[in-house]
């Protein structure tokens, strides 16, 4: 048998060895859960503020108009976090509806040009005066917002997200109201 494993099945009858791995997880826990809290503070809540505009396939979008589960989600052409998860967001579109907002990534026709060099199809609302960021009170991309068909903020997330983590913010905002 091996040293590592003889080491490991040792630490496995230790119970002070436990209870140290176990101290351990909660404090990790315990970072994690304030660092998101951290990320979190100030951004909107409640009823989701207005968003309406223009979006780069030329269609106009108002939140207040639907009443499903939507995923709103703020970006910037410039924000490498927003780049490694464009994926997650095209993915989670085919199933849900999803309002993108470019943050301070120039006109229109710029983020729309943006889009189709990097084969993205989720049009995005262009807010490069940051009155829609303003409204919803985010300073950092990306932000991401569930908002159910009531038009209640249910999640926020700032910072890389996955499809499994928003499809499930998404599901539970669905089947389980405020």
């Amino acid at each position: 048998m091996s040293s590592f494993r003889l080491s490991f099945v040792a630490a496995l009858r230790d119970p002070s060895r436990w209870k140290r791995w176990l101290l351990e997880a909660l404090l990790i826990a315990g970072v994690v859960v304030a660092v998101t809290l951290w990320q979190n503070r100030g951004l909107a809540e409640g009823a989701a503020p207005p968003l309406a505009g223009l979006r780069t396939d030329g269609t106009q979008i108002d939140l207040r108009d639907s009443k499903q589960t939507t995923l709103v989600v703020f970006w910037a052409t410039w924000c490498g976090v927003c780049k490694a998860e464009a994926g997650n967001i095209e993915s989670v579109a085919k199933d849900w509806p999803v309002v993108t907002v470019a943050m301070q990534s120039g006109d229109l026709g710029e983020v729309a040009k943006y889009l189709s060099e990097k084969g993205l199809r989720t049009p995005a609302v262009g807010d490069d005066d940051g009155d829609i960021a303003k409204a919803w009170k985010v300073r950092v991309v990306p932000a991401h917002f569930i908002v159910d068909g009531k038009g209640d903020i249910r999640f926020r997330i700032v910072g890389y997200t996955t499809t499994w983590g928003l499809r499930a913010r998404l599901w539970w905002a669905e089947n389980f109201p405020a």
